[in-house]
């Protein structure tokens, strides 16, 4: 999901597009122009909670933002903002359940806020490399900044220890999975090459049968996805919860989410390195 190239004006109207003024706009016009078919199905770019209930919500909101004047690059420096105080709020030393829930409310957030820069950006027919850019530098920074939040969450406050070490070594982890994938295009782009390889899908399998049936099992398993910014927030909850409910003097739980998850973004960069050098992407 994202921004969708917002920043850019676009003054050529299709022959039959008469869709009203940002504030004549109904949420059944932002239904039609913000989303457009398919949209739901682009393959790793939209969330599966985008698919199964944000982009039902986001409409009403982009309504909201048209009616407000906010542009497309404003909506996505606000989400930029929703997911690193996300994190800063994760970090509170304070009680772990609210932070925890305080957190995740503002990764929701962060995550219709990715929803609506695009639509309003579709709507108004406003697109940019510019804003492709800041969207893809919003992600980077709010599942970094989740992922330290976490670690000082299991150190037990504002203080260093080996626990905001692997907090900090997951982020780390998660921001080198993202410009692997980033990189891909920019390699290419420099061979000049255009930015999606020849062959589909058949392109991003890996060459051997071995390292593509490992990619297959992995990949089922969805192991990378307790990194994401989402997920990670709602485990997160989870192990506040359990934390509470057991009493413990430490923040048990808590730590051993953290331990899994510098341990998933350390194999998942290694694994993702591989899966690409063994794949047709950067042929």
């Amino acid at each position: 999901m994202g921004a969708e190239l917002p920043g850019q004006s676009d003054s050529a109207e299709p022959p039959g597009d008469h869709r009203p003024h940002r504030k004549g706009a109904k949420v059944a016009d932002i239904r039609r122009y913000g989303q457009p078919p398919g949209l739901k199905d682009r393959r790793n770019e939209e969330h599966w909670a985008g698919r199964l209930y944000m982009r039902d919500l986001s409409p009403y909101f982009a309504w909201i933002a048209l009616r407000l004047g906010l542009s497309p690059n404003q909506l996505t420096y606000l989400m930029m903002l929703s997911g690193v105080v996300a994190g800063v709020v994760v970090s509170l030393p304070v009680t772990e359940l609210w932070t925890a829930i305080g957190g995740a409310v503002l990764i929701q957030v962060y995550l219709l806020l990715d929803c609506v820069d695009g639509e309003v950006a579709r709507y108004l027919r406003q697109t940019s490399v510019a804003g492709v850019f800041l969207d893809r530098i919003g992600h980077y920074l709010s599942e970094v900044s989740l992922l330290v939040g976490l670690g000082f969450m299991a150190q037990g406050g504002w203080e260093n220890g080996g626990w905001v070490e692997l907090g900090l070594l997951a982020a780390l982890g998660a921001a080198l999975i993202k410009a692997e994938t980033d990189n891909v295009v920019v390699a290419r782009a420099k061979s000049g090459l255009p930015a999606d390889p020849s062959g589909g899908d058949r392109a991003l399998r890996p060459r051997s049968t071995g390292i593509a049936l490992a990619r297959q099992a992995v990949s089922m398993l969805r192991f990378h996805r307790i990194i994401g910014a989402v997920e990670l927030s709602l485990l997160i909850v989870a192990a506040a919860v359990i934390d509470t409910v057991l009493g413990t003097a430490t923040p048990a739980a808590v730590r051993v989410l953290t331990v899994a998850v510098a341990a998933v973004a350390v194999l998942q960069t290694l694994l993702h390195l591989v899966s690409i050098l063994a794949s047709r992407r950067l042929k």
